[in-house]
């Protein structure tokens, strides 16, 4: 009987080790392996942002590289910036409390959707982007916060997934639900497609504005300035 229980303890004690070596070995996970929403991106600052902003830009790479590229820009109109590259509206939908309702802005300006029509994060159709961009809208005025809605810039091709085509039928999909819905509800509508839409017939943006097919450079950031603050009497 002891040597029985003597073998069982050693296997035990075996057993626990082999677990132990297997918990050092592998690496503690990045935030972004594990953090589908990416709520860690802007934890940081969510705490530092000590008054009311005016208003909130919440988007993807297009918003993320903004305010990178144009920190002054924000800063000068007292906005804020929560755009992450690569996000589609259910990542914005559901990060849209601790990035934007916590802050109480006066605006949320809502630039979302070519990473759906690109399927970054699998098939969806029209239809839902635009619900979820709805989604947002209600939120936003469930709280008190005057929505502002973007169309999406224009597109000929999504260079990181080619494989989709022109994604132009698409956006302009979108664009129409997001603009009648923007006139049907009066919510303001920043129309940057119209703005940056050059007359090549394929969709594209004007060369001169982009940096690459979806993404625009610094002039095409100040265009979109320029149409943000003409499209909308922030106050």
């Amino acid at each position: 009987m002891m040597r029985k229980n003597h073998i069982w303890a050693l296997l035990f004690a075996i057993f626990f080790a082999v677990i132990s070596l297997d918990a050092i070995a592998k690496p503690k996970p990045k935030p972004e392996e594990t953090d589908w929403a990416k709520f860690y991106r802007y934890e940081e600052q969510n705490t530092k942002v000590s008054k009311r902003p005016t208003a909130v830009l919440m988007g993807d790479s297009i918003t993320d590289g903004w305010g990178r590229k144009f920190p002054e820009f924000f800063e000068r109109n007292n906005f804020i910036c929560r755009g992450i590259s690569g996000q589609t509206t259910s990542h914005m939908l559901v990060r849209f409390r601790a990035d934007v309702l916590v802050h109480k802005p006066k605006y949320v300006v809502i630039l979302a959707g070519i990473n759906d029509i690109a399927l970054n994060n699998g098939i969806i159709s029209i239809e839902n982007i635009f619900g979820n961009i709805v989604s947002m809208v209600e939120l936003a005025r469930q709280h008190k916060i005057k929505p502002v809605l973007c169309t999406l810039l224009p597109a000929h091709e999504a260079g990181w997934r080619k494989q989709i085509g022109n994604p132009t039928e698409k956006i302009l999909a979108l664009n129409k639900l997001i603009t009648d819905y923007a006139k049907a509800h009066r919510i303001p509508l920043v129309d940057y497609y119209s703005a940056m839409l050059s007359d090549k017939g394929d969709g594209s943006m004007v060369s001169d504005y982009a940096r690459d097919a979806v993404h625009p450079n610094e002039k095409g950031y100040e265009i979109m300035e320029k149409t943000l603050l003409s499209s909308v009497r922030f106050r």
